[in-house]
């Protein structure tokens, strides 16, 4: 009888697992075959610029809650564009509210895909990574994970998709991710929103981030790191 129910529950999991899997590549895959990257760029932006805030203005609300909701199912399922439609909930929200919107957004997206991550692949992987090198590395960053989730999402080297992946396999809880996230991803969040407000003087996405402005988030990034150098160098 326990077997059964073993058996039953493994069966449910599995089919569960599939279907969250499913969904996530398949939301995917329906982007690029409906031309959704045809929109995601700055020509397409611009085009429909008076378009979008004439009708942002009469329903504004409504277009705030739709926004909220583009940005965390483009962010949950990793969908090339995010500056783009940053600059997007800048223009139509301005520096301040579309802030707000665009944080609300990638937590929530950056949370989603986190939790699926960690539901789907996290036993596995710690099993692989039980041993060695790689469950020292698992067990500091569970040590510290504030800090470093905070580093990683300051310091602009690696890949957003990546960094909302890779906590999943180790023991960061759930309301440290969300925290060390909304926190480390709010001045780019900031800037990318001000920028929105000029983007008829944006003529491509390479002018709006300087080199000034990339190390300045770094050495952000670095600060976050203060608190765990002092705790080894005192341990």
């Amino acid at each position: 009888m326990d077997n059964k129910k073993t058996m039953q529950t493994s069966t449910k999991s599995a089919w569960i697992k599939g279907s969250i899997l499913l969904i996530f590549i398949g939301g995917l895959v329906a982007f690029f075959v409906l031309g959704g990257d045809a929109y995601l760029s700055l020509d397409a932006l611009k085009e429909n610029r008076n378009a979008l805030l004439d009708y942002t203005q009469d329903n504004y609300l409504t277009m705030m809650v739709i926004a909220i909701l583009i940005y965390a199912i483009s962010t949950a399922l990793s969908i090339p564009g995010g500056i783009v439609l940053s600059l997007a909930v800048g223009m139509l929200f301005g520096r301040w509210a579309g802030t707000g919107v665009i944080l609300i957004g990638a937590t929530l997206g950056a949370t989603l895909v986190f939790l699926a991550a960690r539901y789907l692949f996290a036993d596995a992987a710690r099993k692989r990574l039980g041993t060695g090198m790689a469950a020292k590395l698992i067990d500091g960053f569970g040590d510290n994970a504030f800090h470093y989730l905070l580093f990683l999402r300051l310091v602009p080297l690696f890949p957003f998709w990546l960094v909302n992946l890779a906590p999943a396999f180790t023991s960061i809880t759930t309301r440290t991710y969300v925290v060390a996230t909304a926190i480390g991803i709010l001045p780019g969040v900031f800037v990318f929103a001000n920028l929105g407000q000029s983007l008829g003087r944006i003529e491509s996405l390479e002018q709006l981030v300087s080199v000034e402005t990339l190390l300045a988030f770094a050495l952000l990034g670095v600060f976050a790191l203060v608190p765990v150098l002092i705790k080894k160098f005192r341990s």
